[in-house]
């Protein structure tokens, strides 16, 4: 079959690929940008890649019509609070109305559970989607998970967060309420066997492990399996703006997706039972084995995707336009450095791996405090870190950069600043005849942008020599 993926780039699309391509389909992954999209989709053969925006109808010719069936994973969570219901809307009808012109006989929307009677707006903004792409041209397949634990996955990566950083912990009461995690593996299987299912055609169905778990025996769990005591005080009384607050400056999440999670958590996710375990035979695996399958991924250092690698909000999806892939060369300032190599392939294997826990190879702690400072005034700090330790892609998240750019032929490696600043910023390597050039381009923002280039000018000095230096050596 030919199949349509949205949300191609995001955390579910990036590790469906693979298996469709394996059970010999051929995929279509609708991105926003082309060139902010790995170079190995551009490399498989049973892979075409479409420019397509969802909240823009005239970019949505580009998918062709002559596919058999449609995933639908797009998600706005991390957008604005009072925003990303309209934008959720929006992206689904647009998709609806074009799909219904292509010859897809089947779309697969992957939801979340919404049995409570007190919904969120999160979930209440699912159940309007699921309504939204209901049609009577093609049929609509809904499966509707718990907690998706995996590696990379956000649930995963918060309570990761707060359990390795946090020996005793006062938590909000939210962390009694009852939900039923289930591994991301099981929720791929579901999905890619219900392609093509005509039983499954015009059905929903909850998706969720063998337990009911409350979050804070979730935290309990995942301590227990990184050997770990931990203790939790669970207090009557917080209010959810200063639970958000506490997840945003503990766990690596931005204070929007904490507001979203927070307002998901007091609700209880509990799955109505059904035999679609049955029909496509599969059988979930309990909490800790999907925790110890993730921390196998991790250690293996092959983690697929991560949730971090989503754009933060509507102000960085317009960042990373294409307008921003090449770096200004007029009206900005620049620090501009080169040094001779003593091997070029070890100074790109450095470039490589550079940030996240590898850190920034000399000034470490300068580093973490402009983090810290970012993270004071809403921005996203440096806990996103990096996916994988010595690779590296077009789109992916690296600490509070966006990578633009990843050609390991070329030797080149662009960063663009997903940090608050009063302008727009970026960092470039490039490794060329025996040379590494490393420049850094801040284009200001009016008198705010110029005062800050100028307070930060002899941290860069000291910064940026002691870096290239570090990335010439053998």
């Amino acid at each position: 079959m030919k199949v349509l993926i949205t949300g191609a780039t995001g955390y579910i699309g990036k590790r469906i690929i693979p298996l469709l391509l394996n059970e010999g389909h051929s995929v279509v992954c609708a991105v926003r940008g082309k060139l902010r999209t790995e170079q190995k989709f551009f490399e498989e053969e049973d892979i075409e890649v479409v420019e397509a925006d969802f909240l823009k109808p005239e970019t949505l010719g580009n998918i062709p019509k002559d596919i058999d069936a449609a995933y639908y994973l797009i998600h706005s969570m991390s957008t604005s609070v009072d925003q990303f219901h309209k934008m959720e809307e929006a992206c689904a009808v647009n998709f609806k109305n074009y799909i219904e012109t292509t010859n897809a006989r089947q779309v697969i929307y992957l939801s979340g559970i919404t049995n409570d009677t007190k919904l969120s707006k999160h979930l209440l903004s699912r159940k309007n989607v699921e309504n939204t792409l209901k049609s009577k041209v093609y049929a609509l397949t809904v499966f509707k998970a718990g907690i998706i634990v995996g590696s990379g996955s956000a649930s995963f990566e918060i309570i990761r967060d707060l359990v390795e950083k946090l020996p005793v912990m006062v938590t909000p009461k939210w962390l009694n309420t009852k939900t039923q995690p289930i591994g991301i593996r099981d929720v791929l299987s579901f999905l890619v066997k219900a392609l093509g299912r005509t039983e499954l055609y015009n059905t929903s169905h909850d998706i969720f492990g063998p337990e009911i778990l409350t979050y804070k025996t979730m935290l309990l769990e995942f301590a227990e399996i990184r050997q770990l005591k931990r203790y939790i005080v669970t207090l009557p009384v917080m209010t959810p703006k200063l639970s958000s607050y506490w997840l945003y400056f503990v766990t690596s999440t931005s204070y929007k997706l904490a507001r979203s999670l927070v307002n998901s958590m007091g609700i209880e996710i509990i799955g109505k039972p059904s035999n679609i375990n049955t029909l496509l035979e599969v059988k979930p695996m309990t909490y800790k084995n999907a925790v110890a399958l993730a921390f196998e991924k991790i250690e293996s250092n092959h983690i697929a995707s991560s949730w971090k690698d989503a754009l933060i909000n509507s102000r960085h999806k317009k960042r990373a336009s294409s307008k921003y892939l090449k770096v200004p060369k007029y009206g900005c300032f620049k620090d501009i450095k080169e040094q001779h190599v003593i091997d070029e392939q070890r100074t790109l294997d450095k470039i490589w791996a550079i940030g996240g826990e590898n850190g920034w190879y000399y000034g470490n702690f300068l580093w973490q405090i402009r983090g810290f400072l970012d993270k004071l005034v809403g921005g996203i700090g440096l806990r996103r870190g990096r996916t994988n330790k010595t690779e590296i892609h077009t789109g992916d998240a690296l600490d509070f950069w966006r990578v633009l750019i990843a050609d390991r032929q070329q030797k080149r490696l662009v960063l663009f600043a997903e940090m608050k600043l009063p302008g727009e910023a970026w960092l470039e390597f490039r490794v060329n005849k025996g040379k590494v050039y490393q420049r850094a381009t801040f284009r200001p923002r009016g008198l705010a942008g110029r005062l800050y280039w100028h307070s930060v000018l002899p941290f860069h000095g000291f910064i940026f020599k002691g870096m290239i230096n570090q990335l010439a050596k053998a």
